[in-house]
């Protein structure tokens, strides 16, 4: 991407002053957020992965019978209790090779609004989630007033789906991570906390969002707030 040599044309010899701090949402913090939390953590990315949904909603028996838990819920409470109810239906459609995955990286969902730790790129799933992140976001009383880059991607919920869509987060973090190998003295880093918001940062993003669209053929929404 020649917005992606932009974003690195910087003092490549430079260390970033801070790890990109990546959040990916979904609305359950089950499988599209959690399969992109996967594979940026084996990248060797900062990530956090959460949920903004009130509930944690899995298939259930029928589309009118979803199995409904509360955030608190383990992963392992939940394979248990899957396994109880009907571990061949779970087993054929994925839900507990899911699990099985999902308890491997960390003990149980997490809700977005519960969090108030800062992150630089904050990648949602779909439209709706993207929505409710804002909304959290602009609720907050600004403190740090430090930007973060809100991102959208529509992702199907399969697991399929998950999958591509994962690789595709992860190859904008590993661009928009070339951005960081910059001096805050020299260049504009759009995420270096040591400067300033400015118009120029995040048309760079707009413009490397645009590629990626024409890329993926997947729309993108893009939002920056402040901490």
């Amino acid at each position: 991407f020649s917005a992606c040599r932009l974003l690195a044309s910087r003092e490549k010899g430079a260390m970033p002053s801070h790890p990109l701090r990546v959040a990916v949402v979904c609305s359950s913090n089950q499988n599209r957020s959690m399969e992109a939390h996967s594979i940026l953590s084996k990248r060797g990315f900062e990530v956090r992965s959460f949920g903004t949904g009130t509930h944690v909603k899995l298939p259930g028996p029928a589309p009118d019978k979803p199995n409904v838990y509360d955030f608190k819920t383990t992963y392992e409470q939940m394979y248990n209790d899957l396994v109880r109810k009907d571990k061949e239906l779970y087993t054929q459609n994925g839900i507990l090779h899911m699990l099985d995955r999902n308890k491997r990286i960390k003990v149980r969902p997490e809700r977005f609004q519960s969090c108030k730790d800062q992150f630089d790129l904050v990648i949602t799933c779909e439209e709706r989630v993207y929505d409710q992140v804002l909304e959290d976001l602009n609720s907050r009383e600004q403190e740090t007033f430090q930007p973060v880059h809100v991102i959208n991607v529509d992702i199907q919920d399969n697991h399929e789906e998950a999958t591509l869509g994962a690789f595709l987060i992860c190859e904008l973090c590993q661009c928009v991570m070339k951005g960081l190998f910059c001096t805050s003295l020299t260049m504009r880093c759009p995420f270096s906390t040591q400067i300033q918001h400015t118009d120029d940062m995040e048309n760079e993003m707009d413009e490397l969002l645009q590629e990626f669209e024409e890329k993926s053929s997947r729309p993108f929404l893009h939002t920056v707030c402040f901490y």
